[in-house]
Protein backbone atom coordinates (compact mmCIF):
# COMPACT_ATOMS: atom_id res chain seq x y z
CA UNK A 1 0.00 0.00 0.00
CA UNK A 2 1.63 3.34 -1.22
CA UNK A 3 -0.75 5.93 0.04
CA UNK A 4 -0.23 9.68 -1.63
CA UNK A 5 -1.42 12.90 -0.23
CA UNK A 6 -2.41 15.63 -2.26
CA UNK A 7 -4.03 19.06 -1.13
CA UNK A 8 -2.07 21.03 1.43
CA UNK A 9 -1.25 25.33 1.14
CA UNK A 10 -1.15 28.33 2.53
CA UNK A 11 -4.90 29.80 3.98
CA UNK A 12 -5.58 32.24 5.50
CA UNK A 13 -7.69 31.59 8.65
CA UNK A 14 -11.69 31.22 8.29
CA UNK A 15 -10.52 29.78 4.99
CA UNK A 16 -10.82 25.99 3.64
CA UNK A 17 -8.49 23.17 2.22
CA UNK A 18 -9.38 19.87 1.03
CA UNK A 19 -6.38 16.78 1.51
CA UNK A 20 -7.17 14.07 -0.33
CA UNK A 21 -5.34 10.49 -0.01
CA UNK A 22 -5.47 7.92 -2.61
CA UNK A 23 -3.76 4.46 -2.69
CA UNK A 24 -5.95 2.20 -0.49
CA UNK A 25 -6.08 -1.36 -1.26
CA UNK A 26 -8.70 -3.97 -0.45
CA UNK A 27 -6.59 -4.98 2.29
CA UNK A 28 -7.31 -1.43 3.96
CA UNK A 29 -10.48 -1.15 6.76
CA UNK A 30 -9.86 2.35 8.39
CA UNK A 31 -8.25 5.27 6.94
CA UNK A 32 -6.96 8.38 8.87
CA UNK A 33 -5.41 12.06 9.29
CA UNK A 34 -2.94 13.21 11.45
CA UNK A 35 -0.95 15.99 11.98
CA UNK A 36 2.51 17.08 13.36
CA UNK A 37 3.31 20.85 14.07
CA UNK A 38 7.36 21.40 14.56
CA UNK A 39 8.21 20.75 18.38
CA UNK A 40 5.17 18.62 18.48
CA UNK A 41 4.17 15.18 18.57
CA UNK A 42 2.13 13.57 15.20
CA UNK A 43 -1.92 14.19 16.43
CA UNK A 44 -5.03 12.60 15.94
CA UNK A 45 -7.34 14.52 13.39
CA UNK A 46 -9.93 12.19 11.95
CA UNK A 47 -10.16 9.02 10.90
CA UNK A 48 -13.11 6.84 9.30
CA UNK A 49 -14.18 2.81 8.74
CA UNK A 50 -14.40 2.17 4.82
CA UNK A 51 -17.32 -0.01 4.85
CA UNK A 52 -19.46 1.95 7.15
CA UNK A 53 -17.99 5.15 6.49
CA UNK A 54 -18.00 5.40 10.66
CA UNK A 55 -16.03 8.69 11.38
CA UNK A 56 -14.22 9.90 14.04
CA UNK A 57 -13.13 13.05 14.85
CA UNK A 58 -10.71 14.97 17.28
CA UNK A 59 -12.34 17.42 19.58
CA UNK A 60 -10.39 20.43 18.32
CA UNK A 61 -12.01 19.88 14.49
CA UNK A 62 -15.38 18.15 15.41
CA UNK A 63 -17.67 20.81 13.52
CA UNK A 64 -15.49 22.22 11.26
CA UNK A 65 -13.41 19.07 9.28
CA UNK A 66 -15.22 16.19 7.35
CA UNK A 67 -13.67 12.80 6.55
CA UNK A 68 -15.11 11.14 3.82
CA UNK A 69 -14.00 8.47 1.37
CA UNK A 70 -14.65 7.03 -2.13
CA UNK A 71 -15.13 3.51 -2.97
CA UNK A 72 -14.36 3.83 -6.17
CA UNK A 73 -11.16 5.73 -6.38
CA UNK A 74 -10.05 4.56 -3.44
CA UNK A 75 -9.71 8.10 -2.32
CA UNK A 76 -10.27 9.46 1.58
CA UNK A 77 -10.74 13.00 1.42
CA UNK A 78 -10.94 15.74 4.52
CA UNK A 79 -12.28 18.79 3.84
CA UNK A 80 -11.22 21.55 6.33
CA UNK A 81 -13.82 24.43 7.06
CA UNK A 82 -12.76 27.80 9.63
CA UNK A 83 -9.78 26.93 9.41
CA UNK A 84 -7.39 28.61 12.33
CA UNK A 85 -3.44 29.55 12.67
CA UNK A 86 -3.26 26.46 15.38
CA UNK A 87 -4.38 23.75 12.86
CA UNK A 88 -0.96 24.64 10.95
CA UNK A 89 0.96 21.33 10.79
CA UNK A 90 2.16 19.01 8.12
CA UNK A 91 -0.91 16.21 7.79
CA UNK A 92 -0.01 12.43 6.90
CA UNK A 93 -2.24 10.58 6.09
CA UNK A 94 -2.50 6.72 7.49
CA UNK A 95 -4.40 3.55 6.78
CA UNK A 96 -4.71 0.17 8.85
CA UNK A 97 -5.90 -3.09 8.54
CA UNK A 98 -8.02 -3.11 11.53
CA UNK A 99 -11.33 -1.86 11.23
CA UNK A 100 -10.70 0.31 14.22
CA UNK A 101 -12.48 1.67 17.37
CA UNK A 102 -12.48 4.78 19.23
CA UNK A 103 -10.07 4.06 21.39
CA UNK A 104 -7.58 2.61 18.63
CA UNK A 105 -8.23 5.49 15.69
CA UNK A 106 -6.07 7.71 17.90
CA UNK A 107 -2.96 6.21 18.46
CA UNK A 108 -0.56 6.38 15.29
CA UNK A 109 1.27 2.97 16.41
CA UNK A 110 -1.98 1.10 15.33
CA UNK A 111 -1.74 2.10 11.56
CA UNK A 112 -0.11 -0.17 9.31
CA UNK A 113 1.10 2.49 6.80
CA UNK A 114 2.18 6.45 6.21
CA UNK A 115 1.52 8.68 2.80
CA UNK A 116 3.70 11.32 2.87
CA UNK A 117 3.38 14.60 4.45
CA UNK A 118 1.48 17.58 3.27
CA UNK A 119 1.97 21.19 4.63
CA UNK A 120 -1.29 22.98 5.60
CA UNK A 121 -0.49 26.79 6.74
CA UNK A 122 -3.11 29.26 8.00
CA UNK A 123 -1.98 32.56 8.41
CA UNK A 124 -3.22 35.87 7.24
Amino acid sequence: VQLQASGGGLVQPGGSLRLSCSGRTSSVNTMGWFRQAPGNAREFVAAIRWNDRYPYYAGSVRGRFTISRDNAENTVTLQMNSLKPEDTAVYYCSASRSRMIQSSVVQPSLYDYWGQGTQVTVSS
